[in-house]
């Protein structure tokens, strides 16, 4: 189902949400200042593939809000969760904010993130804590095909992931490099996946992915890059999520996406507390202004977010998506297993079609 994004009416409003009326406080803050402003409270540090898009309006409203300096780090989101691995003997992040279950659940057992308190739990749908609520899913993002409409026509566009192998596509498809995505992992994970069900092994998925490797004229480093090329014309198409893409083309970008007939993959994507963070109480009312209405509000209307608390009603964009998932064993493609699927994919079918 291909359909129309239609540009957020209210692209200022992040600076028009009444931030002293937000009502929030971080736990043990002192009172605001004469200002409206919160007293000085100290350091934040995010670790987050989050868009520039969405983390430039949302970390200065959240400081203004609770007064609370904030140091971010911005990563893909297996770059994320490889760094706070390695920093687990001396925790440098307090706040892991974008990731998806395949990447969060092995940090879980790993006891590298710990469980919020609940007042961030109470503000989140039972359905969408996780792990011994170690993490909690901000948001639900769907995979799927998008295209720069100067390039070409709707009409002449993928309109499912097999068309995507077509070799009419040859070199008309950019893809953000798989190893430190998410985004990318989940799309991959699920093609390899849905070959298990007839096969009982990935090699029906590795052949999809040679012939898309085929039509693929490029791999751009990260996600600013994959905008750019595309942007630029060097080829129409690509896979991605539809909040990133639909965020573009409400700055004015020529994008537009389709929502696969057989369905999208639907990623829960989420937030955690790094175990042992330096601020835990920063992390905690960090997560708590991320999921206050006012906020929430924000980031439905003007960042394309699919959100997993209750609202009041849903914005045009949102009511005009199918959101039919594409269903796959989350399970048999997730971490341990992924890695190496993806370690094959980069070995051996990457650049070689």
């Amino acid at each position: 189902m291909n359909r129309k994004i239609i540009v957020a009416t209210a692209s200022t409003v992040a600076l028009g949400l009444a931030l002293t009326g937000c009502g929030l406080q971080p736990s043990g803050s002192g009172s605001a200042g004469g200002d409206g402003t919160a007293e000085p409270q100290g350091t934040v540090t995010i670790y987050s593939p989050r868009p520039s898009a969405i983390t430039d309006e949302i970390i200065p409203m959240f400081e203004e809000a609770s007064g609370y300096d904030v140091q971010l780090v911005t990563l893909g989101a297996a770059e994320v969760a490889d760094r706070i691995r390695a920093e687990a003997s001396n925790p440098q992040a307090d706040v892991w904010w974008g990731g998806t279950p395949s990447l969060f659940t092995p940090a879980a057992e790993e006891d590298l993130i710990e469980p919020w308190g609940d007042a961030v739990l109470d503000l989140v749908n039972d359905e969408y804590q996780f792990d011994d609520d170690k993490w909690v899913a901000e948001m639900l993002q769907l995979q799927l095909i998008a295209y720069n409409t100067e390039m070409i026509d709707e009409s002449d566009a993928p309109q499912d992931w097999d068309d995507l192998i077509d070799p009419k596509y040859a070199d008309q498809i950019i893809i953000r490099d798989v190893a430190a995505s998410g985004t990318m992992r989940a799309i991959y994970a699920a093609m390899i996946d849905r070959f298990y069900e007839e096969d009982g092994n990935p090699e029906g998925g590795y052949e999809w992915l040679r012939a898309l490797d085929a039509n693929t004229k490029a791999y751009a480093a990260n996600p600013e890059d994959l905008y750019l090329r595309l942007e630029r014309q060097e080829a129409a198409i690509t896979l991605w999520n539809h909040q990133d893409i639909m965020a573009q083309a409400a700055q004015g970008a020529s994008f537009d996406i389709i929502e696969p007939a057989s369905g999208s993959p639907i990623n829960t994507d989420g937030i955690a507390k790094v175990a042992g963070a330096p601020n835990p109480e920063g992390a905690e009312a960090f997560a708590e202004f991320l999921f206050s209405a006012e906020t929430q509000d924000w980031l439905i209307n003007n960042a394309f977010q699919i959100p997993t608390v209750d609202v009041d009603s849903e914005p045009d964009w949102l009511a005009e998506l199918s959101l039919k998932e594409l269903e796959y064993d989350k399970v048999r493609v997730a971490e341990p297993t992924r890695p190496r699927l993806i370690e094959y994919w980069t070995e051996h079918i990457k650049d070689q079609g």
